[in-house]
């Protein structure tokens, strides 16, 4: 499936049942230098909208919320080495956490790729 994108700046791409979340390069730009990167625990339930993990920058500090919601399978581990990994591959390496996701129907209200653009160009 193609990737996904939230009003929030977050990023889903659903790989069969499990998707994996991040940040948008746009996101990781306006936090700036990522210092610390708090993700859910394994087995966590997330709701759509909810608050999922941290991300602390040389700027502030702001809330990654899950763009559906599931069980969190898996968090990044290398982020808590490697913060920065955020803002160097936000949308590769520096993934936050991956889920299994318990409605594929709340996949409907996110914008594809164009229509993410146009919304940052918005902004």
């Amino acid at each position: 499936m193609a990737r996904l994108y939230t009003e929030d700046h977050e990023w889903i791409e659903l790989e069969g049942e499990v998707a994996t979340v991040g940040i948008t390069d746009y996101a990781q730009g306006q936090l700036g230098d990522i210092v610390f990167v708090e993700v859910p625990d394994t087995g966590a339930e997330l709701t759509k909208g909810g608050d999922a993990a941290v991300v602390e920058s040389v700027k502030a500090a702001s809330d990654v919320y899950s763009p559906v919601s599931g069980t969190v399978t898996e968090g990044n581990a290398a982020l808590e080495e490697d913060p920065a990994l955020v803002n160097s591959d936000p949308e590769g390496e520096g993934w936050f956490f991956k889920l299994t996701v318990s409605d594929t129907g709340e996949l409907d209200g996110l914008m594809d790729a164009k229509a993410y653009a146009a919304f940052v160009d918005g902004l």
